[in-house]
């Protein structure tokens, strides 16, 4: 069941992005996705916490529409970005609508050059040489490491400069939300920090919205204004960052931490049995 944190949510705040009740096959058998349902209010970020496998790759590609290339189904409830449903639209047209996924893993195109990787994410706006420059210059402002390794191969960059300019990619088709898959795997702790911290800056500049799938839940926490946990498809606590993070089961189980002291690994197990919001 469900978990809410009491008056958690934002009365006032309009969906920019809703998904509602939804539920995903893969192979026409399997079962990920089991009535997942979340907002995020326009000029937020939200986070989508979980373990690996809870479902939070899932729930970003069936938003962005590429579940279809993986063999998956939206089999049942609706999707709708800024009060228009998206079921039935491409990845393509929903870029052209403002919304661009950055795939978990740092796709770059290995033999390209960091800055030919970030001229591609232009390729849905019909724009001009000086306004691509502009574009351009603006990704330079947020990773001005990327200015200094423009000419280099991708494939031939550090773990963080490809993450980098994968987001950075994302920026040229000037998006209003960005769908962010674990920006934070494979990547050292300070440069994590350095990539939420863009995030955050994108969030409050440019009023960019952001839905953000991570494992890492105490990094998430810090710059998300909500937050939801996922476990095996489902949707099991929602609320205020700050309420989450300091939550009791949140910290035991998603933080590591505990008031109550180390326990067993078999009081642990017995414990994960009957969690309020699994009862």
């Amino acid at each position: 069941m469900q978990t809410p944190l009491a008056d958690s949510k934002p009365a006032d705040s309009k969906p920019y992005l809703s998904v509602n009740n939804v539920e995903v096959i893969y192979d026409h058998v399997i079962l990920v996705l089991k009535g997942v349902s979340l907002d995020v209010p326009e000029g937020k970020i939200v986070a989508l916490l979980g373990a690996n496998g809870a479902g939070k790759s899932t729930t970003l590609k069936s938003i962005s529409t590429l579940l279809k290339g993986e063999r998956g189904d939206v089999t049942k409830g609706s999707i709708s970005f800024r009060g228009e449903r998206i079921d039935h639209l491409t990845p393509n047209e929903l870029v052209k609508k403002g919304m661009v996924q950055v795939m978990e893993g740092r796709h770059c195109f290995g033999h390209l050059t960091v800055e030919e990787n970030l001229l591609t994410g232009a390729y849905t706006r019909n724009i001009s040489r000086g306004e691509l420059k502009e574009s351009l210059e603006r990704v330079y402002h947020y990773f001005p490491r990327l200015k200094t390794r423009r000419t280099s191969q991708s494939g031939y960059t550090s773990g963080g400069e490809q993450q980098m300019t994968a987001i950075g990619r994302a920026l040229m088709a000037k998006p209003t939300m960005i769908l962010l898959d674990e920006p934070s795997m494979g990547l050292a702790p300070q440069l994590v920090e350095e990539i939420f911290e863009i995030v955050r800056d994108l969030n409050q500049r440019e009023q960019v919205s952001f839905l953000l799938a991570e494992q890492n839940t105490m990094v998430a926490l810090r710059y998300a204004d909500f937050g939801y946990i996922l476990e095996n498809g489902r949707v099991v606590m929602e609320g205020d960052a700050k309420e989450l993070a300091s939550n009791e089961d949140v910290k035991e189980f998603y933080l590591g931490l505990s008031t109550a002291g180390r326990k067993s690994f078999r009081d642990v197990k017995h414990y994960r049995r009957r969690k309020r919001w699994l009862a």
